[in-house]
């Protein structure tokens, strides 16, 4: 069975890095806005959403531009390997 869609981007592939940095943003986020929030004070639920907001906004840019560097530099060939090119020893 053939796959519904495929791609072959060249240079980044941007939807690889908005699918990790969605997936990142999550894992990374919540226990740093957790962490954070318990040294502030947020008597109600607009404050806590509010703090949630601004930390996650700024654990969201963190991460985007770090995988969006990961993403460049793996294409431009410093770093890590294409999965399709790897020697498996199947000779």
């Amino acid at each position: 069975m053939e796959p519904v869609e495929t791609s072959d981007p060249e240079g980044v592939d941007y939807g690889w890095v908005m699918q990790t940095t969605f997936v990142l943003t999550i894992v990374v986020g919540a226990p740093v806005v957790t962490a954070l929030s318990l040294r502030v004070p947020l008597p109600t639920w607009g404050a806590r959403v509010e703090f949630a907001i601004r930390v996650g906004a700024v654990v969201w840019v963190l991460v985007a531009l770090a995988v969006f560097a990961y993403a460049r530099r793996v294409e431009a060939g410093d770093g890590g390997s294409d999965p399709d090119e790897i020697d498996r020893g199947e000779n």
